[in-house]
């Protein structure tokens, strides 16, 4: 599916809006292609009859391969995601699941990373695209973090080059890098910031990591909606998504936050990153895995 906006005629010809005939593509739908040579990957089925018009179908997901093994345990779950658009992420190295059928996005948190895996055709066969994942932590450089629109740019401009869709996710708290002391939320400087408009400038999709405001569907939609319009408004084939947490740093969440969140956005952008994380060195606050609240959401969406 791709973003419902307020456009001119030319941009409301390019959306596509989910329906009983098929899935749209998330990434490729109004995109402009990288190049001749650009990899296709896996798409999803189309399906028709009672199938589809049993229950909606789910919005575009941007999965990690442990997410997806965990998701597939659920024989109801396997089958929306079948009939659904699933990007599978990877980290460097990573083998593909394949359990459902996905378009396959290498992730890095570092663009110079991204560019050096990509030169030397370290992705796996069949790689649809690459992800970049810019935050303030220990696994994006400093100079990235500094300036992550020229870091963004350099490895975009890389990935077309070899016939890869780009994806970036910048993390809100950048803002405290590039707008260090400012009291705000960080919400709203990352908005003040423009760093969607000006990320969407050199990539095919871009992911908000909003996942820390699904407590109150009132800021979380305040800031997709905000977020999606700087990037449509920079970018008129750009595919939006936005982060969300089955256990985020702090006060436990329930799918009904999920939901919520889910249903008060999912007419303006493409889809989410449903994350289920473990803690570890890229979550060391995250609660304890959460796989059966991604589940619950994903059943109260049919």
């Amino acid at each position: 599916m791709h973003v419902r906006r307020e456009r001119g005629p030319s941009a409301a010809r390019c959306a596509v809006i989910l329906s009983a005939v098929a899935v749209a593509g998330l990434l490729a739908a109004c995109s402009t292609s990288p190049g001749s040579g650009a990899a296709t990957g896996t798409t999803a089925p189309q399906t028709t009859g009672s199938a589809v018009t049993a229950s909606r179908t789910l919005p575009a997901l941007l999965l990690t391969r442990s997410a997806l093994s965990q998701l597939v345990t659920n024989q109801a779950v396997r089958d929306d995601l079948r009939r659904s658009r699933v990007y599978e992420l990877l980290q460097p190295g990573q083998k593909p699941l394949r359990a459902v059928t996905a378009n396959l996005v290498v992730v890095f948190a570092s663009a110079t990373a991204l560019e050096n895996a990509v030169t030397a055709g370290q992705l796996p066969a069949a790689t649809y695209g690459v992800l970049y994942d810019p935050e303030a932590w220990p696994f994006t450089p400093a100079a990235e973090q500094r300036d992550p629109v020229r870091a963004a740019t350099r490895a975009a401009a890389v990935a077309h080059a070899h016939g890869l869709r780009f994806i970036v996710t910048p993390a809100l708290n950048l803002t405290s890098v590039l707008n260090p002391g400012n009291p705000e939320p960080r919400w709203r400087q990352f908005l003040g910031l423009d760093l969607a408009g000006r990320l969407a400038r050199v990539a095919d999709a871009i992911e908000f990591q909003a996942q820390s405001l699904e407590r109150d569907t009132g800021t979380y939609t305040a800031f997709v909606q905000a977020a999606a319009r700087q990037a449509s408004s920079a970018n008129h084939g750009i595919s939006v998504l936005a982060g969300l947490s089955t256990n985020p740093p702090g006060a436990p969440v329930d799918s009904r936050h999920l939901t919520d969140a889910i249903e008060a956005t999912r007419s303006v952008i493409d889809g989410y990153w449903l994350n289920i994380p473990g803690r570890g060195p890229r979550c060391p606050t995250c609660n304890a895995p959460r796989p059966d609240i991604a589940i619950q959401t994903l059943q109260a969406l049919r």
